[in-house]
């Protein structure tokens, strides 16, 4: 059973770097065939993912975030990170790293509540001074 697990800072300050990392447990992140992505929920808005990267190591963002994220993995530690540049308080929300099959992926790019895959638990993250 795979199992993720998002960590870093609660608190970000406006115009700083949010970096949050997801620990992967129970299977690599290499893993033939899967896909690791960043969804994000906003208070009283949906799911909105951020960006994704395929086994394979490269990556892909949201038109909404490409100028400002930077996905990365960590092989040896089993961990991928988030890196959002420029935020303000309309970032704020609850991050979450998930992991489904290729074969799920349009559905979770398009209806993630609907997706058969793996989620953290999600971590809450507040833009403010």
């Amino acid at each position: 059973q795979v199992q993720l697990q998002e960590s870093g800072p609660g608190l970000v300050k406006p115009s700083q770097t949010l970096s949050l990392t997801c620990t992967v447990s129970g299977g690599p992140i290499a893993r033939n065939g899967y896909y690791w992505i960043w969804i994000r929920q906003p208070p009283g808005k949906g799911l909105e993912w951020i960006g994704y990267s395929p086994y394979s190591g490269s990556t892909y963002y949201s038109p909404s975030f490409k100028t400002r994220t930077s996905i990365s993995r960590d092989t040896s530690k089993n961990q991928f990170t988030l890196q959002l540049s420029s935020v303000t308080p309309e970032d704020t929300g609850v991050y979450y790293c998930a992991s489904v099959h290729h074969s799920s992926m349009s559905t979770m790019l398009s209806h993630p509540t609907k997706a058969a895959g793996y989620w953290g638990q999600g971590t809450q993250v507040t833009v403010s001074s």
